[in-house]
This record gives structure tokens, sequence and C-alpha cells, in this order.
């Protein structure tokens, strides 16, 4: 395959409400600076791939409120390559549209698709794992990720457990679990034989289509009458039917967990999504009572808590064990960290406060 026809798709539509009051809906975690680099998680994720990828090579997925947001942060991008959803449809509608508009400008096209989020510590051996999955996605048909050993019964992330050591480094998928509970992940994780799903994924352009056509054939029609708008003026006239008329569905339940075409390269390479202040706390730097602090802090008798402060602000604590303190803008947040699950009822009820606190 040409170096021409690989593509890499960042999708950068999320609302990050795990990592609220530091994520807002008008700035969501992919544009902050969440780990004091001086670039926010999605340029640091177009720096991962751009000595591999030319500028014309990206696409960018994100939604209506974010466009301006992401022609700030990569103005490399051309706004062309700039997908912008103008509803939320989850990650099966921000692939599709992706893939259909990849099939009108290079219908022979190898596609990477990756999340915004993601930190990698091992970029040398993150790409000899890209290149692994591209040698299995080369056959037709096949859908192929980065598969993660786990180090916890996290429920946030999809299962896979994979068919036996055949002697290949791809590896046919045997069952996939798109986010159990915390029983079956703990299950999952004491048998040894599951890994996390990563988010990032590999696959010819055409066999991703192919699936959509199989397993979400309402989705595949709508974005097929789409293909004579792409690369056109009314390109975003049509999306505004066609989010209408489609599901919300992750590409993990819509098509993944029903693939029998789906396999797995499995990737060790320092690896973690951001997904939440937890997942943050557990890469940060800690002092001897396992306090993670960024600010100006007093702790006495506190042990094993994430504290997120204004620098111009000082915040005395005592006696706290395993907790998270955020004081961002106009919210300041004090709860149990690694109750992630909560959160979303913390900004439900946020809302009916002030929009302003969201």
């Amino acid at each position: 395959m040409e170096t021409r026809d690989k593509y890499v798709v960042i999708l950068a539509g999320g609302i990050g409400i795990k990592f609220w009051p530091f994520s807002r809906h008008h700035k969501p975690k992919q544009f902050l600076d969440l780990l004091g680099t001086g670039k926010s998680l999605l340029q640091m994720t177009y720096d991962r791939f751009k000595d591999a990828f030319e500028p014309y090579q990206f696409i960018v997925v994100t939604n209506k409120r974010y466009l301006s947001l992401v022609k700030e942060q990569l103005p490399q991008i051309p706004e062309n390559q700039i997908l912008v959803e103008p509803l939320r449809r989850n990650t099966a509608a921000s692939i599709a549209l992706a893939s259909y508009k990849i099939k009108k400008l290079n219908p022979n096209a190898m596609v990477l698709i990756s999340p915004s989020d993601q930190l990698i510590f091992n970029e040398q051996a993150f790409f000899e794992a890209i290149d692994l999955a591209i040698e299995g996605a080369s056959e037709s048909g096949n859908l192929v990720t980065i598969g993660i050993r786990p180090n916890r019964a996290d429920t946030s992330y999809g299962y896979i457990q994979y068919f036996p050591d055949n002697g290949k480094q791809v590896k046919k998928v045997k069952t996939f679990t798109e986010k159990p509970d915390f029983s079956l992940a703990t299950t999952f994780l004491e048998s040894g034989d599951f890994v996390w799903n990563s988010g990032t994924f590999i696959w010819k352009n055409e066999s991703i289509i192919n699936a959509f056509e199989k397993y979400l054939p309402e989705m595949a029609e709508v974005f097929e009458e789409g293909e004579i708008y792409f690369c056109t003026e009314k390109e975003h006239l049509f999306l505004n039917k066609a989010y209408s008329l489609i599901k919300n569905i992750s590409i993990d339940h819509g098509i993944l967990e029903r693939s029998d075409e789906f396999f797995m390269v499995l990737g060790d390479f320092g690896w973690s999504d951001l997904g939440s202040w937890q997942n943050l706390y557990d890469i940060s730097d800690k002092d001897n009572e396992q306090n993670s602090v960024k600010g100006k802090a007093l702790l006495y008798d506190t042990e094993n808590c994430f504290i997120q402060l204004p620098q111009d602000k000082l915040v005395v604590i005592q006696g706290l064990k395993d907790y998270l303190i955020s004081d961002s803008e106009n919210v300041l947040l004090i709860c149990k960290l690694g109750e992630e699950s909560k959160f979303r009822e913390y900004v439900t009820d946020a809302r009916k406060i002030d929009e302003g606190f969201i």
C-alpha cells in the first residue's frame, strides 16, 4: 500500500464530563493542557502522528461547537479536513462520517482511528504495534484494534478475549464486551485472558464501510446518500439532515461486539486514555503520602488525594483520604476520588442551578 493511501482520523467531539469542573461544555478536556506540557491533549495527539503523516492525511471529527477550537489549536489542518457534526451521535456516527468522506477522497485508503485524549509513553513501541495492526488490516474485511493488558477491574473499557496463541501477532477476537459491570470486569481481570480495547483502530476503509452496511445498514444508507455532497458546499446541509436521522450508538456496540472479523494486536507502550480524574491521578507525581497536588496546599493527616487549584489560591486540608479537590473557575468540587459514575449526576444537578456551572 502506498504511503499516500494512509489516513489518521482523530475523534475530538467528546464533552469530558468525568473531568468536570476543569472540563466544561465550552472547552472540554481534549482542548485542555491536563499534563502541564503547554499543549492540549488534541495537540499532543496530532504531534504523535505528524512525523508519520502529511497534513492532508489527517481528518479531525468534532462537534460544531468546537470547530473554532480545533482551528485554533491545529492550524496545520485545512478546514475542509475538519468534519463538523451538528449533533452528538456517539462514535459510530463519527467514524461513519469520516469513512464515507475518505471513500470519496481515496477509495484505497487504510485508516487509523485515534481518540484525542490518550497518553502514550513509549511512542516507538506504539508505532511498532501500529505497523503490526496495519499488516493485519491489509486482509480484506479485517477490523483491528490494539489491546492493553489490564491492571485493575475498570468498568470504563471494553474487554477483549482472543483466541489462544497461534504464533501470529495479529490475533482473532473471541469475545468483546463493552464496559462490563464491576463484577464481570473483576472476573475478566482474574482470568488473565482479557485485554482492554484501547480505542485505537486500524482497517481498510472499504472494510469498515462493509461492516456498517452489514451491522448498521440504516446508518450506512444515510451516509451513502451523502456521497454526492461530500467535498462540496452542500456538505454541511447534508449533515444537518443526516444527523437527524441516525441513531446514537457507539462503534463498540454497533459493530465490534457483533463482528466476526475483529482482530487484536497486543500493545505494551505505556498507555492511559485519560478518561477521568482517577486516570490522571494514577500517572501524576505524588508525595510520600500519595497526594498529587497541582497548586499551593498545606496538607495535614491527608493521603491518597488529588488536588488541583488555581495558582493564586492557598488551600489548607486536614483529615482527608482518597478525595478529589478541584477548584476551577466558578466551581469547587470535593468528592471521593474514583467515583466517576456520579459525575453525570453532578453535572445534571449543576445545570439546574445555572448553565454557567457546566
